[in-house]
């Protein structure tokens, strides 16, 4: 898989340094102003004019997927003069046979006669990228995806984004976990199952940018760029309706996974998460917040602000064990997840830690070394 991003297009280390808990301040709390209204598989609840919220189900722990359908209308591809009403679709669920009868159950009720006009994809992860080729197909649709994005999924869906590989088994060993030295035993725990929820990548894309307007039926929305979860994740914000679509950048009462990958080992992809949540911050209160996981919310700020005090108080738990002594990310991993982790977690935790500890290394509040056995062992910064 690709490198997050370029440097001229992420936040450096030094842009983010550990926040302090005391220094976030909440104003809202946060509401489910739809708490009753959840949308059954193959249904859709309107959540705002022209906005319909979906719900497909992922055979993980984490059981679903929010999806968005828009009313939109484009030029007509065939009738120059005209105007095409249709859909526009956001992420997709995996590709399995349930996900895709849900679409088929959509198209003969929900879609109200009308085809899909384009698949706007917020990330590459599969439960958002999986069905993409089928539903670009199905309707000659074009994705709508960020380069990162979409170049990421070309690599994982080819299988060169191997999770047992040697360099994978290699860097999670070199942080301490010893069942990383045996690739048949991690490969049962693969994220190599990429390919079977995202079978195949459609061959051409619009490129979203952050920053970028996208007009979409009669609603502007801006694109928020997102770092740390994916590469180039967008998140779409509607400021005159208070809509924000945030995809997995801003969930209602779970943390998002911020994982460094093997291939960028040295990443430091929590600092440029924080720094993402910067953009949403400011948002009124009275927003809407869409999330791809839980119910829509409302204190997107308060949000934020909970999501800095939760990383800012591991950070510290973190710094204070390797005050005294040297600790690698797998020994610290019941200290930042409080409870025992299985095999397939495991490996998500692993990805998280070596996050939190590369944010306070790159910052200068811990040192790294590689000892004799070639673990990194991290311990406090003499000052």
């Amino acid at each position: 898989m690709l490198t997050q991003t370029t440097s001229s297009m992420r936040p450096s280390s030094s842009d983010t340094t550990m926040p302090r808990p005391e220094a976030l301040v909440s104003r809202a709390a946060i509401q489910y102003p739809l708490e009753d209204q959840l949308p059954d598989t193959g249904q859709t609840v309107e959540v705002a004019p022209g906005v319909f919220w979906l719900r497909m189900g992922l055979p993980f722990a984490l059981n679903h997927i929010n999806l968005w359908m828009l009313r939109d209308h484009l030029p007509h591809p065939t009738q120059p003069g005209k105007v095409q009403e249709g859909w526009t679709l956001i992420d997709c669920g995996i590709d399995n046979p349930a996900t895709r009868e849900a679409w088929l159950q959509l198209e003969s009720h929900a879609l109200q006669g009308l085809p899909v006009l384009r698949v706007l994809v917020t990330h590459m992860h599969p439960d958002h990228m999986g069905l993409a080729h089928w539903l670009c197909e199905r309707w000659q649709a074009p994705l709508w995806i960020s380069t990162s994005e979409y170049q990421s999924a070309l690599l994982a869906c080819s299988g060169l984004y191997n999770f047992a590989s040697q360099s994978t088994t290699a860097f999670y060993a070199s942080h301490g976990w010893q069942q990383a030295k045996d690739p048949a035993a991690l490969a049962k725990f693969s994220m190599g199952l990429y390919s079977s929820m995202v079978p195949k990548v459609p061959a051409a894309y619009v490129r979203l940018m952050a920053g970028a307007s996208l007009r979409i039926g009669d609603r502007t929305w801006r694109c928020l760029g997102g770092y740390g979860h994916s590469p180039e994740h967008m998140a779409l914000h509607d400021t005159e309706s208070r809509l924000l679509i945030s995809g997995d950048m801003l969930l209602p009462s779970i943390s998002t996974n911020i994982s460094v990958p093997a291939r960028e080992p040295d990443g430091n992809p929590l600092a440029w998460f924080l720094a993402s949540l910067d953009e949403m911050a400011d948002l009124p209160d009275a927003t809407l917040v869409l999330p791809s996981h839980g119910r829509p919310f409302t204190g997107a700020a308060t949000r934020v602000a909970q999501l800095k005090t939760h990383h800012a108080e591991r950070l510290a738990e973190l710094l204070q064990a390797c005050a005294q002594t040297e600790h690698c990310a797998h020994e610290l991993l019941l200290l930042i997840f409080k409870r025992p982790l299985d095999g397939h977690q495991t490996t998500f935790a692993m990805g998280e830690a070596v996050a939190h500890l590369n944010l306070l290394w790159l910052d200068g509040k811990l040192q790294r070394r590689l000892d004799d056995e070639g673990v990194y062992r991290f311990k406090t910064a003499q000052s």
